[in-house]
């Protein structure tokens, strides 16, 4: 199935709501495939983010009452996944360094990147070094690049401070140069 169009979504939407198995499956198959990647980016285990997507799905289809239509349905899928990703992690163990009391000592600098020569075969040597990182540091990086959170938000999702949003995005960026030096 072809990525349906907005009205085609809100149709679809509505039959979910009455109950309607086919129109959840072709919701879900219209945005499964991108979401399984978000989950895989944040999870590196395909077991895991197969997991964390079933979850979400259900969440989703359970609770389709609660979507307002504030945002796309696109972007309420997503942050469902997103959740699910986190609390896998969690279920994981998933450790983060409290930094507060030595956060100074990485200095956060926006916007201040380092030029490497780009092209194209690089993504996938990005993509690799991304996956490689600890997981704190790739989930908060994974949160600020690709899903557009700010540092703020990010401290609210985690359940950690602002200092230590920013200094395991600042260590994770460390790290990702450090491997594409290598």
């Amino acid at each position: 199935m072809e990525q349906p169009n907005t009205e085609d979504i809100h149709s679809l939407v509505k039959k979910c709501l009455q109950g309607n198995q086919k129109a959840q499956y072709d919701l879900y198959h219209a945005f499964s495939k991108a979401m399984y990647n978000t989950c895989l980016r944040f999870l590196s285990d395909s077991r895991d983010a197969e997991e964390a997507l079933q979850n979400a799905f259900i969440l989703i289809f359970k609770n389709m009452e609660s979507f307002r239509g504030d945002a796309t349905i696109g972007a309420w899928i997503k942050k469902i996944v997103i959740h699910q990703c986190l609390n896998k992690l969690r279920e994981k163990s998933l450790a983060f360094q409290d930094l507060n009391s030595h956060h100074s000592e990485i200095p956060y600098e926006e916007g201040n990147y380092e030029q490497l020569e780009y092209n194209h075969n690089m993504i996938p040597m990005i993509n690799e070094a991304i996956s490689a990182l600890p997981t704190g540091y790739k989930t908060v990086c994974n949160l600020y690049l690709f899903e557009g959170y700010d540092h703020e938000e990010i401290a609210n999702i985690l359940n950690i401070s602002v200092a230590t949003s920013k200094s395991q995005y600042s260590r994770a960026k460390q790290k990702i140069r450090e491997t594409l030096r290598k």
